[in-house]
């Protein structure tokens, strides 16, 4: 397998406090890595760090190769990143369709349509896109957010806590979605979670982050309950 994403010794900065010390791992290409580890041990900045949201960052970020530390975020997801963030980021006055059309503007052969992709695989969002964002339940707004990521034709999509807030048979339902873009059509995934049972179905791979650093990573068969209990219990 090749490296798709790689960090070598990266530092990422809020202000002046570096939020991710020294952070390095690679991920292969076609790989879903789980990021885990308690609440505010810094997942959600890494996520920001690979999209170049936070407000500096040192070290080296690379995908397929290419340098991407000090590109602007419309850039790097041009390079092939799709980002569901935390809390989704739907516009709740804009359509469904308005909403994944934004995902095309970074698309790199700035294709003005929907993809087949979206709809093929929200059924629901297919039959319902001049509705307003804003009256979709959680479940429906988190596969908003994923049509409108997929819309960019990533070669990883970064997902942000993305079963967080929404009821159990909808948690079941977005794995399965998620796993299907991975093992079928080949989509790397990376995702923060906090179900460890979520994690261990979907993960090939994880990454233990504590304190803003990687203190343990590997295939997702050497995640012990050993690891959990010391890093995720409160």
């Amino acid at each position: 397998m090749s490296t798709l994403l790689s960090f070598d010794n990266v530092t990422s900065y809020y202000g002046a406090t570096p939020i991710l010390r020294d952070f390095s791992f690679e991920m292969e290409k076609g790989q879903c890595l789980c990021v885990l580890g308690r609440n505010g041990v810094g997942k959600t900045t890494l996520m920001r760090t690979i999209m170049g949201l936070t407000d500096r960052s040192s070290g080296a970020i690379r995908i397929n190769g290419v340098e991407l530390s000090g590109q602007a975020t419309h850039v790097r997801a041009k390079q092939g990143l799709g980002y569901v963030p935390q809390g989704r980021g739907i516009l709740s006055n804009f359509t469904v369709r308005e909403n994944i059309l934004l995902g095309t503007f970074a698309r790199a052969d700035r294709s003005g349509d929907i993809p087949e992709i979206c709809l093929r695989i929200f059924p629901y969002l297919k039959e319902n896109l001049d509705r307003r964002a804003g009256l979709l339940s959680g479940g429906q707004k988190q596969q908003l957010a994923i049509a409108r990521a997929l819309a960019v034709d990533p070669q990883i999509l970064l997902l942000d806590e993305p079963t967080e807030g929404i009821q159990p048979n909808i948690v079941h339902e977005i794995g399965e979605i998620l796993m299907m873009l991975n093992r079928e059509f080949g989509i790397s995934l990376i995702v923060t979670e906090q179900h460890i049972k979520v994690a261990r179905k979907l993960g090939d791979a994880f990454l233990m982050v504590d304190n803003g650093r990687v203190v343990a990573r590997g295939p997702m068969p050497e995640m012990t309950d050993e690891l959990i209990e010391r890093h995720m219990t409160i």
